[in-house]
């Protein structure tokens, strides 16, 4: 009955020091989180606006998607479009080919992690540089990110300092300052800038009333990215177009309180045509988000805005971290997208959930991830993935609960299993069992008191 996350999960657990950290530390994101909602009484009613632009800008994507590369056009934005991330990184290579590019400096972007640009950008030959302090470790030290929004969140500062010794970036051994180590990375990437031939940034949201790709950063690496070198390629998927200003005022106020508990990030920037002398590209992109409009009842989705609330208050997530999940993107809406990537790869993440539906009360756009996750193990058996072993249990209770006689029985003499020898109890077969105690049986049971009128 055992998945790969829970043979992951069980591994990560080993280390009790690095767990603990890890979930006081997003419990902390969650508590400051909290305290946003608190100072805004309007807090559930801009939850609801934001759902409703996602529900509105998905059933006219087709229209919003139109205005949007129309107004990059006439900004002199040269737009792509993108069916899967074979073709995406395709055109990024291309972009970069035509320019003579051989070095890359990149703002931190889920959706190249999604296509795998950054490998096949390096196996053609091009130097790729990340620029946000977080991806820049974990490119240094060969690791996928473990969140979508504080990628090495899990990585200690003398891992850090101990990394950038060996990397030559800091100078003082043994100096695990975060302030020094902060400062020989600004000094580190500043030489990256400098001769950089193209910069590439994701995009939080593309307005389409104006043509804006919206980057919204607390480093200021995707200005820098798009300052220094004179080609720039903004790249999204599809369902990061909005309507216009009004609609981002909206986002803006929840995404940063959500992820981070931050009024606002310290950067939100508009680039809406190349600088003076420069190119600007933008790649926009599908790669099964299509589909997921197309479903019934899991469109919402692509609602999502990736501030990563609902990873800060899993309690799975924050137990057993991100790299106990099988797809590239962890937690709640993570289950949920590696669903619609490939259920037969990633249907084992399903059992990451308690059900708890915390994710479900603190996303800002109403994506209710957790009881998305309910549904998809609905499908489990239609889809030929469900546990045989839990099938079988499951029609035996069926048997039980609908023998009113069995059930009587089965609580009569179930107070039995207290007095049983430890190993006949805790066995391989009993999953409860593993890592948590069982518990014990009442000697009287409901149904007995009630007869009995001890329950009034």
């Amino acid at each position: 009955m055992s998945t790969l996350h829970s043979r992951k999960a069980a591994s990560a657990l080993k280390n009790v020091e690095k767990i603990t950290r890890h979930d006081q530390t997003f419990w902390l994101m969650r508590g400051k989180r909290d305290l946003m909602e608190y100072k805004l009484p309007e807090w559930e009613s801009l939850r609801e606006h934001a759902s409703e632009i996602k529900r509105h800008t998905a059933t006219h994507l087709d229209l919003y998607l139109e205005q949007f590369s129309k107004n990059l056009e006439n900004n002199g934005v040269i737009v792509h479009w993108a069916e899967d991330a074979r073709e995406f990184n395709q055109i990024v290579l291309e972009i970069l080919e035509k320019h003579g590019a051989k070095k890359l400096v990149k703002s931190k972007s889920m959706l190249t992690e999604e296509c795998e640009l950054n490998p096949y950008l390096e196996a053609q030959g091009i130097h790729v540089v990340e620029t946000d302090l977080g991806e820049r470790i974990l490119q240094l030290l060969d690791e996928k990110p473990s969140h979508i929004v504080v990628p090495a969140i899990h990585v200690t500062r003398e891992e850090v300092g101990e990394l950038f010794e060996r990397e030559g970036i800091s100078k003082e051994i043994g100096n695990y300052d975060p302030t020094y180590l902060t400062q020989c990375a600004r000094h580190s990437l500043r030489n990256d800038f400098l001769d950089a031939d193209a910069g590439l940034t994701g995009c939080n949201f593309g307005v389409a009333e104006t043509g804006d790709i919206v980057v919204c950063t607390n480093e200021g690496n995707a200005d820098m990215s798009t300052s220094m070198p004179k080609l720039h390629i903004a790249v999204m998927g599809l369902e990061k177009v909005i309507p216009d200003y009004r609609s981002l005022a909206v986002f803006q106020r929840l995404l940063c309180r959500s992820a981070t508990g931050q009024p606002s990030t310290t950067y939100t920037s508009h680039f809406r045509k190349a600088r003076p002398g420069g190119e600007m590209h933008v790649v926009i992109v599908d790669n099964g988000r299509s589909d997921m409009i197309a479903n019934d009842e899991h469109w919402q989705t692509l609602k999502c805005i990736r501030c990563g609330a609902c990873m800060n208050t899993c309690p799975v997530y924050r137990r057993s971290t991100g790299y106990s999940y099988s797809y590239f993107i962890p937690g709640p809406i993570g289950i949920n997208l590696g669903m619609f990537k490939s259920p037969q790869q990633h249907s084992g993440n399903l059992s990451a959930c308690s059900l708890c539906l915390s994710c479900d009360n603190v996303c800002p756009t109403k994506v209710a991830p957790g009881s998305q996750v309910y549904t998809w193990r609905q499908s489990l058996s239609d889809l030929g993935l469900a546990s045989s072993t839990k099938k079988l249990i499951s029609k035996g209770m069926c048997v039980v609960y609908y023998n009113p006689s069995l059930f009587s029985t089965s609580l009569k003499f179930a107070p039995i299993v207290n007095h049983l020898p430890r190993f006949l109890v805790y066995h391989g077969l009993n999953d409860w069992g593993k890592g948590r105690e069982m518990p014990v049986f009442a000697s009287e049971s409901f149904e007995q008191m009630w007869k009995k009128g001890k329950v009034k």
